[in-house]
């Protein structure tokens, strides 16, 4: 559980670092930045992750076992898996931005853990308690409420938003379970997987999204500017999270390990205050504290959580 709770406090410091890179000049200079900054953004920082996996796998020695993993059915499964998590859960996600507005596109993507435990469920023959159940829906219920801000979303196209929301939730659904099928082949470990996933994406965004949306001249002006220097910077707290939420689903299975991650959210709220001094507002504070409660319900039942052990016959 312990793991779990560490992903969702990387992501949430990773979260807060990118959002600072993205506030600079660089990316909001000109209308076309705007535009390219997601994909841009999305590919560094999954291109320095991979940087990362790169030098902490070095240091481990296991590159031969990732190239090992690579050639077995199950590390086509992660590459399938990351193809669903990156390219097509983010670029959905970015294109709900762009037409439903941030508020909307937040809340319909917080809907993504409960289509995972659904599917984990189906595929993976996970089964959760009923009050871990309770716990899931609502930790998401919290998640929601958190992104909901009244006339906060500009939409310009509420059925195309929609779609991408939805593309997003299935795509960030569907990337965890199949990582989690893929990683229960003994020659596939959390390790293996995530080096696997983040080189897919990196690749993928490099290759096909931002030539597609020609956007490697603005990338190469901004490669090795301060801003680069500061997405490396989150992309190390990102791969710390994910090394975390893999082993956590490895360990717990998809749906505890997801419950776990999106406390990211709240622990955003505490980061914010501490580092940026961000003053939460009571919502903010009461949403953090619902979700903080109902993923660690979700995660184990209130007997795990207060270390009462359950009695045996």
């Amino acid at each position: 559980m312990i793991t779990g709770l560490a992903a969702g406090i990387f992501w949430a410091a990773d979260t807060i670092i990118l959002g600072i890179a993205l506030a600079m000049t660089p990316f909001v200079s000109t209308e076309q930045a705007v535009f390219l900054a997601p994909f841009v953004s999305t590919f560094l920082h999954d291109f320095c992750s991979a940087v990362w996996m790169l030098f902490y796998m070095g240091i481990r020695k296991q590159m031969k076992q990732v190239v090992r993993a690579l050639k077995t059915r199950s590390g086509k499964f992660i590459i399938l898996g990351a193809l669903f998590g990156g390219p097509i859960g983010m670029t959905g996600y970015v294109f709900a931005i762009k037409y439903l507005g941030a508020t909307y596109t937040a809340m319909i993507s917080a809907m993504f853990p409960a289509l995972g435990a659904v599917l984990s469920y189906i595929f993976l023959k996970e089964r959760m308690k009923p009050i871990q159940i309770m716990g899931f829906i609502v930790s998401i219920g919290g998640m929601v409420a958190l992104g909901y801000t009244p006339g906060g979303s500009q939409i310009s196209n509420f059925g195309l938003g929609f779609a991408c929301a939805l593309l997003c939730v299935v795509g960030w659904a569907v990337e965890v379970v199949i990582c989690a099928y893929g990683m229960k082949d003994p020659n596939v470990n959390n390790e293996h997987a995530l080096m696997i996933r983040q080189m897919t994406s990196a690749i993928f965004y490099g290759v096909v999204i931002l030539t597609v949306i020609k956007g490697w001249g603005f990338t190469a002006n901004i490669a090795f500017s301060k801003t680069t220097a500061i997405i490396l910077a989150s992309a190390f707290f990102g791969t710390a999270s994910y090394l975390c939420y893999y082993k956590a689903i490895n360990t717990m299975g998809a749906a505890k390990g997801m419950a776990l991650d999106i406390t990211y959210s709240a622990w955003s709220i505490v980061l914010a205050l501490v580092f940026l001094g961000q003053m939460p507002d009571v919502k903010s504070v009461i949403c953090g504290i619902v979700i903080l409660l109902g993923s660690l319900t979700a995660a184990a039942d209130l007997k795990e959580i207060f270390g009462m052990k359950p009695k045996t016959a």
